[in-house]
């Protein structure tokens, strides 16, 4: 008989995230160990497991007990990246034959929460790496439960009691999206509004809920005021203290609580290969 697999957690020691050791998510979780996991997920926002094996069926195996899969975005051509695993979004720099296999090439991606421009956006993302560059392309976390916790008053009056615009028109890597009009006024432009300190629906803790800081918005705030606190409220979100940098290993699978984190990319060398599968688990609503 085979012995059941068990997790280790080991935290990063940092505000957030933490490895797990001791499974193979190739294989199916049992009821059990799903729940510790999803525990740990709770408990440190961002697990890493190193050295897995996983085929795309796999991966949407896994992602898949955590709720019901978003379909992957629809790329330029008028396709998904991979049509057999329309879950998978391909996150790539390659080209084939002149053409992109994925999204986002090789530049920065700025701090941002995953498609908080919905308004359902997704509760977790989960992102495994089949190649990864010898330097950069390391991706970095911060905790928004903390970050909220140690806001100055003023700050969290604004938050605790306004929401934010989240703007639609341009993604992490400053692209503008396709069917979408620019406008350098946040009043503007489109985007779901959700509140700036909304409560977890699962932990039931009180988060700040950001999204992107190009175009954001308070309604009911002059332009000036709005911005003026937005650059407070963001510049306090993405202090060190409450970071976390995950530096890609081939074989890496992280998944984040879209919900209580941010992130951001570092850019790589253009000429290095980096090949990540995405999947992305569907949320709800945020509320205060």
């Amino acid at each position: 008989m085979s012995t059941p697999q068990s997790i280790v957690v080991k935290p990063s020691g940092k505000a957030l995230g933490a490895d797990i050791e001791g499974i193979d998510v190739s294989k199916p979780l049992d009821d059990a160990l799903f729940q510790s996991l999803h525990q740990a997920w709770n408990d440190h926002l961002v697990l890493r497991l190193r050295g897995q094996e996983l085929s795309d069926a796999q991966l949407i195996a896994f992602s898949k007990k955590f709720g019901t899969l978003d379909l992957a975005a629809v790329s330029s051509s008028g396709e998904r990246e991979i049509p057999e695993y329309p879950q998978i979004n391909v996150i790539s720099n390659v080209k084939v034959n002149g053409k992109s296999i994925g999204s986002l090439g090789s530049y920065e991606a700025v701090w941002h929460t995953d498609m908080s421009y919905n308004p359902e956006p997704p509760k977790m993302s989960c992102l495994y790496s089949l190649e990864v560059p010898d330097h950069g392309g390391n991706t970095s976390f911060v905790n928004m439960y903390a970050a909220y916790e140690d806001l100055p008053s003023d700050l969290k009056e604004i938050v605790d009691n306004y929401d934010c615009k989240h703007d639609a028109t341009r993604n992490s890597a400053g692209e503008l999206r396709k069917g979408y009009i620019d406008s350098d006024d946040p009043r503007e432009t489109a985007g779901a509004i959700h509140p700036l300190a909304p409560v977890h629906p699962e932990t039931g803790r009180r988060v700040i809920y950001l999204g992107r800081r190009r175009n954001a918005y308070i309604p009911g705030l002059p332009l000036s005021e709005s911005e003026e606190y937005l650059d407070r409220i963001w510049a306090h979100a993405c202090q060190d203290k409450f970071r976390w940098d995950q530096v890609w290993k081939k074989g890496d699978l992280i998944f984040w609580d879209n919900r209580c984190t941010m992130h951001r990319r570092d850019a790589f060398d253009e000429a290095a290969r980096r090949v990540m599968h995405r999947t992305q688990v569907q949320g709800t609503a945020m509320h205060r």
